[in-house]
């Protein structure tokens, strides 16, 4: 397994700008709303460059795949994680998930917020402002359910209802996520598909007006537009073990509804089970900057056990984003 896993990672080397999957009309990058839905949330999987879905560690993993709560219970019936990010542009993206094990599977929760402060309105005959001001909201409230129906198999579906407000205008939408997992027990080979983001299109309400040469025009006729659906498949594999050290390697491939395919590697290494350090790549992205890179502390209690998180990406055009999170397990 572990040469297949050096096959994957130089095939994406050497084909990253190749579509394994049909795109059905090149990039159609604007075609769907909600971006904020494509914008990884935790600490963790962001510092191995989003390639977690085969390889799910605590709450957050809801958010990539369903189907993985079942695998991070290690022995307790919480966990609870919070997680933190100033994005670009002063932006702030956080998440509450929590999971909880019962005799006939496991349930999660999760609640994300996107939002923006207030920005100058700006427009091509005045590029200083027009004395009006707006932000952005955005709003997710999940509600997960996954069950192990073998030893190997398990499944996981996740409903979302998501809020998206922007200058006045506002829109919801119901969302699926539908994920399967399945673990081979040899080396901690792991495989995992996942569609996220299903629905309808729906149409936004509110109005908007416009500055223009002859006066303000306001309009409330508005086109409804899609969410970004989202296809991820993915295999982890135990790279290897001695002694206190242990490191997991995951591939993973990306194939958005609304943009380009793209592939994603991500490395975990772990030192006594107490200290934890992690990188990742994605190829094919709109902007490519440097290998993401993360940490992590282990602080295990008699109760669970407390893990602190820090990822770190940066982006060439606009800059560097950090993130950090913090992951509690209750028995």
């Amino acid at each position: 397994m572990r040469g297949l896993l050096f096959f994957f990672f130089g095939t994406m080397c050497l084909g990253s700008n190749a579509q394994l999957l049909p795109s059905f009309g090149n990039s159609r990058t604007g075609t769907a709303g909600m971006q904020f839905l494509k914008t990884g949330v935790d600490a963790r999987s962001m510092g191995m460059a989003g390639a977690v879905a085969s390889s799910p560690n605590d709450a957050s993993t809801m958010y990539w795949n369903p189907a993985g709560i079942t695998q991070i219970d290690s022995g307790t019936k919480y966990n609870l994680t919070l997680n933190h990010c100033g994005y670009f542009a002063k932006t702030k993206l956080e998440q509450i998930a929590f999971v909880y094990k019962q005799k006939y599977g496991y349930w999660g929760f999760q609640l994300l917020s996107f939002r923006s402060p207030n920005m100058k309105e700006t427009t091509e005959f005045q590029p200083d402002g027009t004395g009006r001001t707006f932000s952005f909201s955005d709003v997710l409230i999940g509600l997960s359910y996954s069950q192990q129906l073998t030893n190997n198999f398990s499944f996981g579906i996740s409903s979302k209802y998501v809020n998206e407000s922007f200058a006045g205008v506002t829109t919801n939408n119901v969302l699926f996520d539908l994920g399967l997992f399945y673990d081979i027990h040899l080396r901690n080979t792991r495989f995992a598909a996942v569609i996220s983001n299903f629905g309808i299109n729906v149409k936004p309400r509110g109005e908007v007006t416009a500055l223009k040469l002859s006066g303000p025009s306001t309009t409330s006729d508005l086109s409804a537009y899609s969410a970004p659906s989202l296809f991820r498949v993915a295999v982890s594999t135990l790279v290897f073990r001695k002694k206190d050290n242990l490191l997991m390697g995951t591939l993973q491939l990306n194939h958005p509804g609304d943009n380009n395919e793209t592939f994603a590697f991500g490395f975990e290494y772990e030192y006594r089970k107490l200290l934890i350090a992690r990188t990742g790549y994605e190829f094919g992205a709109d902007e490519n900057g440097f290998p993401s890179v993360g940490v992590g502390i282990k602080l295990p209690k008699r109760y669970g056990g407390l893990r602190f998180d820090y990822g770190w990406q940066h982006k060439p055009v606009f800059g560097s984003v950090q993130r950090i999170g913090i992951v509690a397990s209750f028995k």
